[in-house]
């Protein structure tokens, strides 16, 4: 029997393909991971067409999955600097309720939508008393031209280098060749009560948080 593949395509720019199957048996299931090679742009992050590398390690599985920061944790303090260059810490921010989102980049598709209806639901967080706080690993100056461009009324933080996502354990998709969409819920006491987490539907964020805020 010809070998055969199959392939998908993600927002018309990347094609990931399986690797080919065969006539014999196949009882564990194997996954096709991009390398750094031809590059092309997805969701901020850098993709390849060409360059493959499979299987993937359980051991490299499990440093996607598993958070550092877990519910019912304290936060641990960081200081970025937001959109204007000012540094900020997260500790400023005790005594009220913190939504913290990790998004991938400034102006990517699902980021900017998910930026604008933080922004459209943003007198609905400030009536449960809550603080909307976003970082990515972009500087201060795209962000503010981010923030500028779409009104974005609440702070956005630069986390170059991600330190603070890796400190937090912030989990990546396909296998963390994309930065994760993830967003805490931070109590007044900087205490962690939700982990949300979904990359492909970012407006969910906002109405999940929403939804926990209301019933807090």
């Amino acid at each position: 029997m010809a070998a055969s593949s199959s392939s998908f395509t993600l927002c018309n720019h990347t094609t990931l393909r399986t690797l080919p199957l065969r006539k014999t048996l196949v009882t564990k299931t194997q996954f096709s991971v991009p390398t750094k090679s031809s590059e092309s742009n997805f969701f901020g992050s850098t993709l390849t067409h060409s360059s493959y590398i499979s299987p993937v390690s359980s051991s490299s599985l499990k440093g996607l999955i598993f958070a550092k920061v877990n519910k019912g944790q304290a936060a641990p303090d960081f200081t970025l600097k937001d959109q204007n260059g000012k540094p900020v810490s997260l500790k400023k921010y005790k005594g009220k309720p913190v939504v913290l989102y990790f998004y991938p980049a400034d102006e990517t598709p699902g980021c900017t939508k998910q930026a604008c209806a933080f922004r459209d639901s943003y007198e609905k967080f400030k009536k449960a008393g809550a603080e909307v706080i976003g970082i990515s690993g972009d500087d201060s100056a795209s962000h503010k031209a981010f923030a500028s461009k779409y009104k974005l009324p609440y702070t956005l933080l630069s986390d170059e280098g991600n330190k603070v996502r890796k400190d937090w354990g912030v989990p990546g998709d396909l296998f963390g060749a994309l930065p994760g969409r993830q967003t805490y819920v931070l109590d007044k006491n900087g205490v962690v009560q939700l982990i949300y987490n979904n990359q492909f539907q970012p407006e969910k964020h906002i109405d999940e948080t929403l939804k926990f805020l209301k019933a807090a």
